[in-house]
């Protein structure tokens, strides 16, 4: 028997969509930078389909947006040889160039970057079905993040500017880069996560190959231009085609420096395996997450409800740091549950441009199949879908679910959902949650619900050696950027924030010397006829 599609899960005719929010054209790109050009590609190209859909007589078709290339190993090999030239050993103009001049190269992408923005947030509302508001926020976050990590690299440098003198050895530290980086970003969050490794790897003075996401590519597209003339040629190269053809090989090749990967455990685990010399490979990784709420007897209850709900279905549930499961206190189940659906009932499902918009369609063509596997287990095992209209499916739309209770035999207990399901399970003893942490491969943040004192105290002390955040009273999420953002166990390897970045794509590097008469006129002669931009006073400001 066929559910009715609810009119808030229908999608528009096309010309019920506002024109201002319409891409003037499809985009076709048909070339990609390498060694500092934009160069023409003729070959195979992926076909991008939105997420939304338009209502046509044959029932809801996707929007065709454009098409990117589908390059091959050779293209790949060869942004991999233009990284490696323009770095050239350390010796290459970027990683030899002062901070201040490395700086000024940033600062004039931004200006570029900013020419861009009604493209690009259009682009990420169109590829991967985010709200526009959204979208913006993430485009201004990314532009807002590239600012402070320039003031965090000048702070760093200016700490960096004098000598230090210990037994009669002065020396000055400084951070210098670590080599060709190969980066790749996630779709959630397409510009604002891959900016995150990408900008600081960059102003390192290290050399980029950048793999766009699969959902989510063309939006780069409009910048690449900026990144070919605000840089030295070979600093950036693009990289297109498929992952599972194109990075493999140039893992095994040995030349990757540094690899940063927003994406699976698995898929990290593999490639870094495939790196003949691991001990010279660096690897800064965000990955999987399943972050649990615990909601205590002595919590708010409509705080963590509202906390939940945040946590658990923005952007639909499609964000590492999301709230992946719930553990509530048998005493308050029935009322959590009861006011979680009346939450998730008035949540707002629409398009993408719609104001106030909560639910959006999904990117992943296969993910709303997958949710409804995982519901269809949940209740094979025994649990129940809580909340009216759970789980119905418009060919990109999911209705949230709520599913209550979840056990150890379901997928949604241990597996990643990744969009909007809520997985709720009540507890008797506070030790269950806890043992769920300690249990789990994955140790990124925890979320606690509780107004006393000493039952805070006593879960912070212990899950702060579980995850790497504890949030008390409020949701599981990344921001403010300066705060550090890791994880431990398989959730993540190395730490990103505006200034952890920065150290993760650098080494700390020294020039030493004995206080010689000698060795001080050669010191003074360097500095004072700024002969090098390492050994150097210069101030920043």
């Amino acid at each position: 028997m066929k559910v009715e599609t609810l009119a808030s899960m229908k999608f528009p005719r096309e010309a019920e969509i506002p024109e201002n929010f319409k891409l003037k054209k499809e985009i076709h790109q048909k070339e990609f930078l390498c060694d500092g050009q934009m160069l023409p590609w003729n070959g195979k190209s992926h076909d991008v389909y939105s997420p939304v859909c338009i209502e046509t007589e044959d029932g809801p078709k996707r929007v065709y947006i454009g098409s990117y290339p589908v390059c091959t190993e050779k293209e790949a090999f060869d942004a991999l040889n233009a990284a490696e030239i323009a770095y050239d050993n350390g010796r290459g103009e970027w990683p030899t160039m002062s901070v201040a001049d490395r700086i000024k190269c940033v600062e004039k992408f931004v200006h570029e970057m900013l020419a861009k923005k009604d493209l690009v947030t259009k682009l990420i509302m169109w590829e991967i079905g985010k709200a526009y508001t959204e979208s913006v926020k993430e485009f201004d976050r990314t532009v807002e993040y590239i600012s402070a990590t320039v003031d965090a690299l000048k702070d760093l440098d200016r700490q960096s500017s004098g000598f230090q003198i210990v037994d009669g050895i002065a020396a000055q530290i400084r951070r210098s880069p670590l080599g060709v980086v190969l980066c790749m970003g996630p779709f959630n969050y397409p510009l604002n996560e891959t900016f995150t490794t990408l900008i600081p790897a960059l102003i390192m003075g290290n050399t980029i190959l950048f793999k766009p996401p699969k959902h989510g590519s063309l939006l780069h597209y409009p910048l690449l231009e900026a990144f070919s003339t605000c840089f030295p040629k070979g600093v950036v190269n693009t990289i297109y085609g498929r992952g599972a053809d194109i990075i493999p090989p140039l893992m095994q090749s040995g030349r990757i420096n540094v690899l940063t990967l927003i994406g699976s455990s698995k898929v990290a685990d593999k490639l870094k395996k495939l790196h003949p010399k691991i001990n010279r490979l660096r690897a800064i990784l965000g990955l999987d997450a399943k972050n649990a709420a615990i909601i205590t007897a002595n919590a708010d209850l409509d705080l963590a409800v509202k906390e939940t709900i945040a946590g658990a279905l923005s952007f639909n549930g499609q964000r590492c740091t999301a709230i992946k499961i719930v553990f509530v206190h048998e005493s308050l189940s029935e009322q959590f549950l009861e006011k979680l659906s009346e939450a998730v009932g008035k949540l707002k499902l629409g398009m993408p441009w719609e104001t106030g918009v909560n639910i959006t369609p999904l990117p992943e063509p296969d993910k709303p199949d997958y949710l409804r596997e995982c519901l269809e287990d949940a209740v094979l095992h025994g649990a129940k879908i809580i909340n009216e209209n759970a789980g119905q499916i418009n060919e990109s739309f999911f209705f949230p679910a709520i599913v209550f209770p979840v056990d150890a035999n379901m997928k949604l207990y241990r597996e990643e959902q990744f969009g909007p399901v809520v997985p709720v399970l009540s507890f008797k003893d506070i030790e269950e949650p806890i043992q769920y942490l300690i249990d789990s491969p994955h140790g990124q943040q925890v979320s606690l619900f509780s107004n006393d004192p000493e039952e805070l105290a006593r879960l912070i002390d212990p899950l702060v050696n579980e995850v790497s955040r504890v949030n008390v009273n409020s949701q599981c999420q990344r921001g403010p950027d300066v705060f550090p953002f890791t994880g431990r166990k398989d959730s993540a390897e190395g730490t990103l924030s505006v200034s952890d970045a920065l150290r993760s794509f650098s080494i700390r590097s020294l020039v030493a010397a004995k206080l010689t008469d000698q060795n001080k006129y050669l010191l003074n002669e360097i500095i004072n006829g700024q002969q090098s931009n390492f050994l150097s006073t210069k101030f920043i400001f």
